[in-house]
């Protein structure tokens, strides 16, 4: 058994790493670690948990074989700081500390996107869990990328749910204000934009042209609906096109390429990407779904974990979605 820690342990994404890894058939959790909440009930903050886990909030890491660092954006590199991980525990980061910035004293993080780095992961010993928008849109891109096919301008419209911004109280995550509401954040300078380019540019992008990103907020609590569009120069078969992501992705167990026009609801409460491509006046045109809590952050950890220890990619995983 994995003996697995979680530190920020009563935030979303902790919340549905509990979710999953209770239920997962080779971890033991060692500690659920929140300084604010130490010794109160797991199940007081997670309330769907009753009845599934007697676990306590601890300040303390315990012996975990791996421990996932669930903390507010800048908060992984001053945990490892101030707490002992013996080298010999791994680690993965939720946050953005490591992504853009991967050596930490003696460890190397290598970035956590599975289908990318599949193979780096499975000899990691820490980890930097991509973003949630950066997922739905490297997944959508990536094939382009290693053709070499990106050489205009690359235009990002995607909208999120309030979860994406965690669990704090702010103005825009209200309920009254995201109720029947659309919104438009960080056009242009979204922090996941870095490593989009970094993973791009590494896939064999030349020339990555830019890429312009205008994300939304919507008015739902769980997914990333991305509509990704750049001018396509028709060297390549539409048909081909299609194929070519389909095969892209034949050794992933969660991503897969629609025929059909894709919705959000499809993806909801399960860790798969799906993706959806259409040619228009010169444009390739691509949609891409995902759950953000899942496949945008705490499934592709457990996915992440599970190549980091030699276990079936998709163990624990295979989750129930929810159509209607």
């Amino acid at each position: 058994m994995i003996k697995v820690s979680i530190a920020g342990g009563t935030g979303y994404t902790a919340g549905e790493l509990l979710r999953i890894l209770l239920n997962h058939p080779r971890v033991k959790i060692e500690s659920v670690i929140s300084s604010s909440s130490v010794g109160m009930a797991v199940t007081d903050v997670h309330r769907d948990l009753l009845g599934e886990t007697g676990i306590t909030f601890s300040d303390q890491t315990g012996h975990p074989d791996v421990i996932f660092l669930c903390l507010g954006h800048g908060l992984s590199r001053a945990f490892l700081n101030e707490n002992n991980v013996p080298a010999a525990c791994k680690v993965i980061d939720l946050g953005n500390d490591f992504r853009n910035d991967p050596v930490f004293a003696e460890r190397d993080f290598v970035f956590g996107l599975c289908e990318f780095n599949r193979e780096k992961i499975r000899t990691a010993s820490s980890v930097a869990n991509p973003g949630c928008f950066s997922t739905s849109i490297m997944l959508a891109l990536l094939p382009l990328a290693v053709l070499n096919k990106l050489t205009e301008d690359v235009h990002v419209h995607a909208i999120t749910g309030s979860t994406g911004a965690g669990k704090k109280p702010a103005d825009t995550t209200h309920f009254s204000y995201r109720s029947g509401n659309i919104s438009v954040y960080k056009p242009f300078t979204h922090q996941h934009l870095e490593e989009i380019e970094l993973t791009l540019k590494a896939a064999g992008s030349k020339n990555l042209p830019p890429i312009q990103l205008v994300p939304l907020r919507g008015d739902f609590t769980r997914g990333i609906f991305a509509s990704v569009y750049t001018r396509w120069d028709a060297s390549m078969p539409e048909t081909e096109v299609i194929n070519y992501y389909k095969d892209y992705y034949k050794a992933s167990p969660f991503v897969f390429v629609s025929d059909k026009p894709i919705s959000l609801k499809e993806v909801v409460n399960t860790n798969k990407c799906l993706l959806h491509i259409g040619f228009h006046n010169g444009y390739i045109h691509i949609t891409s779904v995902l759950d953000n809590l899942l496949k945008g952050a705490s499934g592709q950890a457990v996915q992440n974990m599970n190549l980091m220890f030699g276990l079936d990619e998709a163990m624990g995983l295979k989750l129930k979605g929810s159509a209607f």
